[in-house]
């Protein structure tokens, strides 16, 4: 198996945060090169790929063990470690990569501050070069920092046999849906023509309907909001009252109904802040559905 691909693993310190971001000429690359546990590390393995470096390296992280020494006992007792490139972060901001000297042309990594990019059959050096000043100077969380690095180094040049599938996988702690795991987010991208420019695009849907509501961003439901989320309830058989801009309990529990079936409960919830929605929320069902 040849993982011919590039990718970045890095750990935000601000969000306790670990991620990985891949894009590769290669059927669904992040299901067999992204690793990452809360609490334990992140783990990209790719070219002639290990796939076992992945749980062995969180297991090994996880107790304890630093990215370099965990690279070294993944690498000690391979026999095929110069066909492998495998990157790895701690919680510690801890970085470590190898790069096999038998890996195809052009392969290399870059080791930076608490993260490490790393590539093979690409177009060239500068791949790494343009992802590694993409992530340090894009802003947002963790996630949309790896897809940045990923774009730019797609724009540049990237892998040289041309593009099939990306993924981007982040964990925190209880950053899962329900608040119960770490998994906050698993994007994947399979086969497509342009699988970056498509990952962006569920990225910006994983913030709209899983993203926290930003207390800067929440507006209060005056009649005029109340009015148009009522003609939209009613179109779409939720609610069958009158259209009187009244924030009511038929109209509060109609468009909690409607929450539920566009999957945004994670956005408004009628327990919460009932009288108020975030606007980025509101923008997207009026742009959507008025």
């Amino acid at each position: 198996m040849s993982l011919t691909t590039f990718s970045i693993v890095a750990y935000s310190a601000e969000e306790d945060a670990l991620g990985v971001a891949v894009t590769s000429k290669f059927l669904a690359a992040a299901a067999l090169v992204s690793w990452a546990q809360s609490g334990a590390g992140a783990v990209a393995t790719q070219a002639f790929a290990k796939v076992g470096f992945g749980p062995d390296g969180l297991k090994m992280m996880g107790g304890g063990m630093g990215a370099e020494e965990v690279l070294e006992k993944l690498l000690a007792n391979d026999p095929n470690r110069d066909h492998r490139q495998v990157g790895l972060v701690d919680t510690k901001g801890g970085a470590a990569a190898h790069t096999g000297r038998d890996c195809f042309d052009w392969a290399g990594h870059l080791i930076g501050d608490s993260f490490t990019c790393q590539g093979n059959i690409l177009t060239g050096g500068d791949t790494l070069e343009a992802m590694a000043e993409a992530y340090r100077n894009t802003g947002g969380e963790l996630s949309d920092r790896l897809v940045a690095a990923l774009l730019a180094g797609d724009t540049v040049g990237g892998d040289s046999r041309g593009k099939q599938s990306a993924g981007v996988l982040v964990v925190r702690p209880n950053g899962g849906y329900g608040g119960d795991n770490d998994r906050y987010m698993d994007l994947r991208v399979d086969d497509d023509p342009e699988p970056v420019k498509k990952l962006q695009d569920l990225l910006t849907m994983h913030h709209l309907y899983f993203g926290s509501n930003d207390p800067d961003k929440m507006v209060a439901i005056d009649g005029k909001i109340a009015a148009d989320l009522q003609k939209i309830l009613r179109e779409l058989d939720f609610y069958n009252g009158q259209i009187n801009g009244e924030w009511n309990v038929d109209t509060r529990d109609a468009f909690w109904a409607f929450c539920g079936n566009e999957n945004l409960e994670e956005r408004w919830n009628p327990e919460e802040s009932p009288e108020y929605i975030d606007q980025r929320v509101l923008d997207f069902i009026l742009e959507r559905y008025a």
